[in-house]
C-alpha cells in the first residue's frame, strides 16, 4: 500500500475528523438538531450504496462513498433533486485527482479537484467550488490535499450558491447582465439554464475520491437564502486563452453530436 492511500484510510477511519475551524466536529452520515427541524434528509447511510445507482465503480469505504475504479458517476436513484434546493457534503480528492458533483440538468457542476497539481486546477474556472466552465470561487478555501472538506450548494431560482470549508465563493444570479461572458461559457461547453429537475450525480473524472454525510434539503420560492453577489477575481488572459480552445473542442464535439461531458 502507497504512502498516499494509507494516508488517506488512516484519515477516513476518523469518525470526527474536524473539517473547518468554523464547522463543529460531526459523526459522519448524521444530521445535527438543527439540521433535522430544517427539513434535511440523508442521502448515503454510511454503510450502503442503498438508493444509488451503480456500474460497480463505487463502493462504501470506512462509512464514505468511494470511487474505486474505472466506470461511470454514481447516481442517486432515490429521488430527483427539487428545483430549489440546498445539499450539504463532504469530500475527499487523492492528490492530482478530480471529480465534482452535478445536481441539475444541463452539466451544472461542483468542480472538485486538487489545485495545486490537476491542470484543471490552473483556471479558476474549473478549480475547486467553481460552477464548472462558468464562475469562478471567490478564494481557495481548499484544505491541503488529503484531509476532508465541506461543500455546500443552494440553488433557489436563478440565483446558484457554492460553499468550500464554510465560505461562500459563489453566489450570482445567471440572468444579470453583467455575467454574460461566463454563462457564454457555460453555454458553449453544453450547459443549459433552465433545465430542471434531475438526480444527483457524483462524477467519476478517472480519479479516487470520496464523499460522506451528503444531506438534502427542498427550499421554498420565500425562503431567505441570503443572496448577495460574491464578485470572482479576474481570470488571466492566458488562461482565458487556453480556455477558448477547451470550449472550441465542446463546439466540435457537440456538431457531432455527442455529449461534452
Amino acid at each position: 500500500m502507497n504512502a498516499t492511500k494509507l494516508a488517506l484510510l488512516t484519515l477516513l477511519s476518523c469518525s470526527t475528523a474536524a473539517v473547518t475551524a468554523g464547522e463543529k466536529a460531526r459523526f459522519p452520515n448524521t444530521l445535527t438538531d438543527d439540521e433535522y427541524r430544517s427539513g434535511f434528509e440523508l442521502l448515503f447511510d454510511g454503510q450502503s450504496l442503498d438508493g444509488w445507482r451503480t456500474t460497480g465503480n463505487w463502493r462504501v469505504e470506512r462509512e464514505s462513498i468511494h470511487r474505486e475504479r474505472a466506470g461511470e458517476s454514481l447516481v442517486f436513484a432515490g429521488k430527483r433533486l427539487p428545483d430549489d434546493f440546498e445539499l450539504r457534503f463532504e469530500w475527499l480528492i487523492d492528490r492530482g485527482g478530480e471529480s465534482g458533483l452535478l445536481y441539475r440538468p444541463g452539466l451544472y457542476e461542483y468542480q472538485i479537484v486538487d489545485d495545486a497539481r490537476h491542470p484543471l486546477g490552473r483556471n479558476p474556472r474549473t478549480s475547486s467550488g467553481a460552477l464548472t466552465f462558468c464562475m469562478p470561487p471567490a478564494k481557495n478555501a481548499t484544505n491541503p490535499t488529503g484531509r476532508w472538506n465541506t461543500g455546500r450548494i443552494v440553488c433557489q431560482g436563478t440565483v446558484i450558491q457554492h460553499w468550500v470549508n464554510g465560505t461562500k465563493v459563489v453566489d450570482f444570479d445567471y440572468t444579470e447582465s453583467r455575467w454574460q461572458a461566463n454563462v457564454h461559457a457555460f453555454l458553449r461547453r453544453g450547459g443549459r439554464l433552465a433545465a430542471r429537475p434531475t438526480s444527483l450525480r457524483l462524477q467519476d473524472a478517472g480519479s479516487p475520491v470520496w464523499f460522506r454525510t451528503i444531506r438534502l434539503r427542498e427550499l421554498r420560492p420565500q425562503d431567505d437564502v441570503g443572496h448577495s453577489t460574491v464578485v470572482p477575481p479576474p481570470v488571466d488572459e492566458a488562461v482565458l486563452r487556453a480556455e477558448a480552445k477547451e470550449l472550441e473542442a465542446f463546439d466540435r464535439l457537440r456538431a457531432t453530436g455527442r455529449p461534452s461531458h
